[in-house]
């Protein structure tokens, strides 16, 4: 959030903006920014999990489309906070995009993690896999929560005084 100091004196006034630049740290810092971030690393294990592994069945492949597409998308979200890329496009409602994509994420990957586990076998890289599409998944629908509460706020629930 960006700070304006605003100093008069009798003859000048001089407004200075903390506005923090070119690039927010204090996103990555913050709650938001460290959930998309372990988003990231846990759709890019659990990918490489199964696409290492080697198999071709469509099964397979459909888990390491569904994860790759979320993983690079939450990253392009997670950088257009990090660089306030969101306050430069403002015709986009961006929480509501948000919100709809950790949606649709959240079901593509938890459906694609009981595929990869049903279909697992035993093959300890199939199951590492699928473990951390289910954490993915987890991390996703905290994430569908915030964005919720952002997008709704807090309702009043009893009459107006």
């Amino acid at each position: 959030m960006p700070h304006t100091i605003v100093t008069t004196t009798s003859t000048t006034t001089t407004t200075s903006s903390s506005d923090g630049g070119f690039c927010n740290i204090g996103y990555a810092r913050s709650f938001q920014g460290l959930l998309k971030i372990g988003q990231v690393v846990t759709l890019l294990i659990a990918f490489l999990c199964v696409y290492c592994k080697g198999f071709t069945s469509s099964e397979y492949r459909y888990f390491e489309v569904v994860t790759a597409w979320f993983l690079i998308v939450f990253l392009i979200f997670f950088l257009m906070y990090l660089f306030r890329l969101q306050s430069k496009i403002t015709c986009i409602n961006w929480t509501l995009t948000e919100f709809l994509h950790y949606a649709v994420g959240g079901i593509l990957v938890f459906i694609a993690s009981i595929v990869v586990a049903v279909k697992s076998y035993g093959f300890s890289a199939l199951i590492a896999g699928s473990v951390f599409g289910f954490i993915a998944t987890f991390l996703i629908a905290i994430s569908i929560w915030t964005s919720y509460k952002v997008t709704c706020g807090s309702q009043p629930t009893g009459a107006a005084v």
